[in-house]
C-alpha cells in the first residue's frame, strides 16, 4: 500500500477476493461457445484467442517467477544480496489483477470496435507501426510519466507502493495501484489502437506487443543479470534500446535515476542515467555462486508439494501447505511431474538464507514420500543422498542436515551408512535428533506428570522417553513390544517411571507424544482437551476437534535470519524444522562430530536447547484450543 493511498488505489474486484476471476467468466464462456459452434469461416479468431492468451500470460509470468527464484537462490549473477519477506510476498499476491484488467479491456474492445473483428494473423505494416510507436511516443511519454510519479505528491499516493519492494521479483513489475495501471494501459494502447484504427492491426502485432511488454517487465525486475555482454559488443547501440535487470535494480535502490521503461535512451538524453550502471552490470555478470556453509537436504512430500516449493507458486508457498481447490485443475502437470521424477531428476537448490556469518541453502531431492517407500527405489535414492553429501563436501559445506525421509533407519540407518562409506568427508552430517527431542520435551507443559507415547517409535522417541523418565515424568505405552523397546533405553534407576497401560487406564493422561501411524481409533481413545505432540517429522492427521494438536518439532526463527518468505511444508510462517535448525546450530557452535546414525544420544539435550535459545530461536507457542 502507498504511504498515503490516493483515489483508485484498490482494484474494483478487490472485495471479491479469490472469486475475482468471475469478471471475465461471461466473456470466456461466450468465446468458448463461439469457438465450438461457429463455422471456421465465421469464427473471429482474435476474440476466441483472448482467454487462452490470458492463461498464457499467467503461465509466462509464473515461469519467470520460478526462474528468478531458482537463480537468486544459487547466487550466480545475483544483483542485490538483500532478502525478501512475507510482507513483500503478501503485497505482490495480486499480480494477476493486471491480466484480468487487460482481459476485460480486450473483450470490450473486440466487442465494440468494428476494426477489431476478423483480424488477420499477420500484417507487416502493422507490426512495423507498433514497433515504431512504442519506441517513439510510448517510451518518451512513459519516461515523463514515471518522473511525475516520483514527485512527492504522486509518489506518496501511488508509486511508493511499487517501490516498497527494494529487492524486486519479476511480478514486482505489475504491482501498482489501479490508477497507475489505467495510465499505463492508456500508454500501451497507443500502438494497439493506432494499428486497429488504421486497419493495419493483426493478431501477431497485438499478441506480440503484449508478450514483449510482459517479457521485458519480468526480465527487468528479476534480481539476477541475464543479458550477456556479447550482445552489446556485437551491436553497441543496443545499450540505448534495451535495458538490463541491473539497470532497473538501480532505480529501485537509488530512486532518482534510470527512469526509462525498456529503452535507456531517454535517461541518456535527459542526464538521469545512474553513473554506476555499467559497473553494477559487469559485477553482476561476473558474480559466481554463493559460498555455502550449511545445507538442508530435503525432498518433495505429496505430489502437490511441487507447487509449494519456493520456486513454485509464490503466494501458495508463503502459507503452510494445505490442499487447495485449484490443484484439481493442475492434475495433468502433477501426474507428469511424478512420472518424470520416478525415473529422472537432479538435485537442485530451492532456497537460500543467511544468518549471522553463515550462508544457508536448502537442496531438494526430486522424489516424493511414496517413492521413498518403494523398495526397488531404495538404492537410487540412497545414491542421490550420497552424491549430495559428496557435492556438499566438495563445495566446502560445513554441515549437511538430513530432512524428512532422507534419514530413515531402514533407508540408510539415519545417515550412518554414508559416514562409514566415506570417512574422509569433512562435512558434518546431522539428523537433528537431539534438537528434535529437546523441542518435544520443552513442548510438554511444565506441570505435566505423565504422558502417553504411541505410534511408530524412533530414535527421537527413545531419547524423549528416557529424558522424561529421568525428569520424573511417567511415560506410558500401550503396546508391550514398545514398552520393552523403550525400557532398554531408560536407565535402571528410572525404569519405574515407564509404564505399560491399557486404553482404559489412560483417563488422566492429557499429553500424548505421537509418531507416525497413530490411527484414528487410537486418537478417539484420548479424553477431551488432550494435547497431541508429534515427535515425528510428519504431522499427525487431525481427527479430534476437541483436542489440541501441536506442530511437528520446529522453532520460530530469529528476525535476523534473512530471506524467509516461504513456509517449510506444513509449518507456520517464520518457523523452521528442528532438523534444519540443528544443522545451523552445529555450524554456529563449531561442533565437530557427526550427529546421525542409529545410536541414541541421551547427553547434551540441555546443551543443544540452550544453544538454540542463545542464538535467538524460540519455541512455537501452543495452538489455541
Amino acid at each position: 500500500m502507498a504511504t498515503k493511498p490516493g483515489v483508485l488505489t484498490d482494484w474494483p474486484w478487490t472485495p471479491l477476493g479469490s472469486f475475482k476471476y468471475i469478471v471475465v467468466a461471461p466473456w470466456a464462456v461466450h468465446s468458448t461457445y463461439k469457438f465450438v459452434t461457429d463455422d471456421l469461416e465465421k469464427m473471429d479468431l482474435g476474440y476466441t484467442l483472448i482467454f487462452p492468451f490470458l492463461l498464457l500470460r499467467i503461465l509466462h509470468n509464473q515461469v519467470w517467477i520460478s526462474l528468478s527464484r531458482y537463480y537468486t537462490a544459487k547466487g550466480k549473477r545475483r544483483i542485490l544480496d538483500k532478502g525478501i519477506d512475507f510482507t513483500q510476498v503478501d503485497r505482490e499476491t495480486n499480480w494477476d489483477d493486471q491480466i484480468l484488467f487487460n482481459g476485460v479491456l480486450f473483450y470490450v474492445g473486440f466487442s465494440l470496435l468494428p476494426e477489431a473483428k476478423q483480424l488477420p494473423l499477420w500484417r507487416t505494416d502493422g507490426v512495423l507501426m507498433t514497433t515504431l510507436l512504442h519506441a517513439g511516443p510510448v517510451e518518451f511519454l512513459y519516461y515523463w510519466l514515471h518522473k511525475a510519479l516520483h514527485h512527492h505528491f504522486l509518489y506518496s499516493r501511488y508509486h511508493s507502493h511499487h517501490h516498497s519492494s527494494i529487492v524486486t521479483e519479476p511480478i514486482t513489475s505489475v504491482i501498482h495501484p489501479f490508477a497507475e495501471h489505467i495510465a499505463y494501459f492508456m500508454l500501451f494502447a497507443i500502438p494497439l489502437l493506432t494499428a486497429l484504427l488504421t486497419n493495419t492491426a493483426s493478431i501477431a502485432s497485438l499478441v506480440g506487443y503484449i508478450i514483449y511488454i510482459d517479457f521485458m517487465n519480468n526480465m527487468g525486475h528479476c534480481n539476477f543479470e541475464l543479458v550477456p555482454k556479447r550482445l552489446f559488443h556485437l551491436f553497441p547501440p543496443l545499450k540505448f534500446l534495451c535495458y538490463t535487470p541491473s539497470f532497473h535494480s538501480l532505480h529501485h535502490t537509488q530512486f532518482r535515476t534510470n527512469y526509462s521503461l525498456f529503452m535507456p535512451l531517454y535517461d541518456y538524453i535527459y542526464g538521469t542515467m545512474d553513473e554506476t550502471t555499467n559497473t553494477v552490470y559487469e559485477k553482476s555478470l561476473e558474480r559466481g555462486e554463493d559460498r555455502v556453509d550449511v545445507v538442508h537436504l530435503t525432498h518433495l512430500t505429496t505430489p502437490e508439494s511441487i507447487y509449494h516449493l519456493r520456486i513454485g507458486l509464490a503466494s501458495f508457498a508463503s502459507y503452510p501447505f494445505s490442499y487447495r481447490w485449484f490443484m484439481r485443475l493442475l492434475w495433468p502437470f502433477t501426474s507428469l511431474s511424478m512420472l518424470f521424477t520416478l525415473f529422472y531428476g537432479r538435485l537442485f537448490v530451492a532456497e537460500s538464507n543467511s544468518f549471522k556469518k553463515l550462508n544457508l541453502q536448502s537442496w531438494i531431492i526430486p522424489r516424493y514420500n511414496l517413492q521413498y517407500l518403494l523398495k526397488w527405489r531404495k538404492d537410487a535414492i540412497n545414491n542421490m543422498i550420497e552424491k549430495a553429501i559428496q557435492e556438499a563436501d566438495k563445495k566446502g559445506v560445513k554441515v549437511l542436515s538430513l530432512g524428512l525421509m532422507n534419514q530413515g533407519e531402514e533407508l540408510n540407518k539415519n545417515g550412518e551408512v554414508y559416514i562409514y562409506k566415506h570417512p574422509e568427508v569433512k562435512v558434518r552430517v546431522v539428523d537433528g535428533s537431539r534438537l528434535a527431542a529437546a523441542v518435544v520435551i520443552n513442548s510438554v507443559p511444565k506441570a505435566t506428570t505423565n504422558v502417553v507415547m504411541m505410534g511408530n517409535l524412533t530414535k527421537v522417541a527413545y531419547t524423549i522417553a528416557s529424558a522424561l523418565c529421568q525428569k520424573g515424568v511417567q511415560v506410558s505405552t500401550l503396546c508391550l513390544d514398545e514398552y520393552e523397546k523403550v525400557r532398554s533405553f531408560v536407565p535402571r534407576e528410572c525404569r519405574h517411571y515407564l509404564l505399560h497401560l491399557t486404553f482404559e487406564e489412560l483417563s488422566s493422561n492429557k499429553v500424548w507424544l505421537v509418531g507416525e501411524e497413530t490411527t484414528r481409533e487410537e486418537q478417539e481413545k484420548a479424553t477431551k482437551g488432550t494435547l497431541f505432540i508429534p515427535f515425528s517429522q510428519f504431522p499427525l492427521k487431525q481427527f479430534r476437534r476437541d483436542c489440541i494438536y501441536h506442530t511437528t518439532p520446529a522453532l520460530i526463527v530469529p528476525k535476523s535470519l534473512v530471506n524467509v518468505h516461504s513456509c517449510e511444508n506444513w509449518l507456520p510462517r517464520k518457523a523452521m524444522s528442528a532438523t534444519r535448525v540443528a544443522g545451523i546450530l552445529h555450524a554456529l557452535e563449531g561442533w565437530e562430530m557427526h550427529e546421525c546414525g542409529t545410536s541414541i544420544i541421551l547427553s547434551d539435550l540441555d546443551q543443544v536447547w540452550e544453544a538454540c535459545l542463545s542464538h535467538g530461536f524460540q519455541p512455537l507457542l501452543l495452538p489455541h484450543h
